[in-house]
């Protein structure tokens, strides 16, 4: 489920096709300012790539997760 979404594309009108991560949001408890959210049980925590998706395929996807997700968002090309 997704708890979090950044978004870090410079054209935040392409929609068609963006690249996604989802990282187990408690990766960011040690942000500043963050949200806490609990630890799972493994310390290892999830960490996953789409390329060339849709943005509804990534919030799908992000929302398909088990576990609490930050979902990341990335011009197509960029951020993997």
């Amino acid at each position: 489920m997704i708890k979090n979404l950044i978004d870090h594309r410079k054209r935040p009108y392409r929609w068609k096709t963006v690249n996604a991560v989802v990282e187990s949001t408690w990766h960011d408890n040690s942000c500043e300012d963050a949200d806490k959210v609990a630890v799972g049980d493994e310390m290892v925590g999830l960490c996953e790539e789409r390329r060339n998706i849709s943005v509804a395929e990534a919030m799908t996807w992000g929302m398909s997760m088990k576990e609490e997700v930050t979902l990341y968002l990335y011009d197509q090309g960029q951020g993997i």
